[in-house]
């Protein structure tokens, strides 16, 4: 089966087909088939995920996975949450807007360091389907004082992971993913598909 993948982040692209190589579905992009990303206006994860997933499989005629993630934090009331990736706003690269989400992060917190990685992933048949497969995962931790590691995207190097000591940008591709938000919701879609 072919399905096309909601998302043009290289991080989290690289992240996604190696969680779903246990499916065997041949996994394209939606950058290949010269489909724009899509308006995520939405107030929950749940809604954008699904908002994604249906605008890839209204374009490309195929089935169409979508994830929403992001960091929740305790002292900020759940912030940066759906708007993780804008967090210090949409101008310049992937690489600076990380850059300037995590300095943001970073001068708004106090003592208060609680933490959630939070995703939810959706997988329609066709862009009306009326029963999307559903899968949630979440990854508790805290925040680092400054980043570390040099793996991972986004958050990852001020996540740091309970009981290890160290952020998510310094695990393995391999370890992350089986701790991670992300494999979590994985695992429980591969569950879903078999």
């Amino acid at each position: 089966m072919k399905l096309v993948l909601a998302s043009n982040n290289p991080g989290k692209l690289r992240e996604m087909r190696a969680l779903l190589a246990p499916l065997g579905h041949q996994v394209i992009v939606q950058a290949e088939l010269g489909i724009a990303e899509a308006e995520e206006p939405h107030d929950t994860f749940l809604e954008n995920a699904l908002a994604k997933a249906r605008h890839a499989s209204r374009a490309s005629g195929l089935p169409a996975l979508a994830d929403d993630s992001g960091l929740c934090v305790d002292a900020l009331g759940g912030a940066p949450g759906v708007h993780s990736a804008h967090f210090a706003g949409r101008e310049g690269s992937r690489e600076q807007r990380d850059a300037r989400n995590n300095a943001k992060l970073l001068a708004s917190l106090g003592e208060q360091r609680r933490a959630h990685y939070r995703c939810v992933m959706a997988l329609v048949r066709r862009a009306d389907d009326p029963e999307p497969l559903v899968a949630e995962g979440s990854w508790q931790g805290s925040i680092a004082r400054a980043p570390r590691g040099a793996h991972g995207f986004g958050y990852d190097p001020l996540f740091l992971v309970p009981g290890r000591g160290l952020t998510a940008a310094e695990l393995s591709e391999d370890e992350k993913n089986r701790l991670s938000h992300r494999g979590q919701a994985a695992a429980r879609l591969v569950e879903l598909l078999r």
